[in-house]
């Protein structure tokens, strides 16, 4: 039994970046799921579906929500969740690299895998040094 994750991002982004890491991994390690937030869409809508997610992804261990840009309304939908939904930590900023580390290691407790996706995240950008 692992942690589940969940998406909650702008749009198709967190389908597309899901489809990426099947691409570089195949089969992914986690329970998963994304809510994609859109402009037209009523937010109590939203966290009816994403609360439904939620209850489907956690076996026990908890879920692991990542969502694209803190501040934006996938975040504060993210956050909202959180609020009211036990064993559910929010991680904002995902990026690929934070992905990475989250399906490589999914034997984490929900405290570690969302230390661990911080640590990816942040590991992951990086000045570029310039080629001559």
């Amino acid at each position: 039994m692992s942690i589940g994750l969940l998406l909650v991002t702008h749009g198709k982004l967190g389908h597309l970046m899901l489809e990426t890491m099947t691409d570089m991994l195949g089969e992914l390690t986690l329970k998963t799921d994304v809510l994609e937030v859109r402009r037209v869409q009523a937010t109590d809508v939203l966290l009816r579906q994403g609360l439904r997610m939620i209850e489907r992804l956690d076996e026990g261990q908890g879920v692991l929500v990542l969502t694209d840009a803190y501040g934006s309304t996938p975040a504060n939908i993210a956050n909202k969740l959180a609020a009211n939904a036990q064993r559910t930590l929010v991680v904002a900023g995902v990026n690929l690299p934070m992905l990475v580390r989250v399906f490589n290691y999914p034997a984490l407790s929900l405290d570690a895998m969302a230390q661990t996706a911080v640590e990816g995240g942040q590991k992951g950008i990086m000045l570029c040094p310039r080629i001559a």
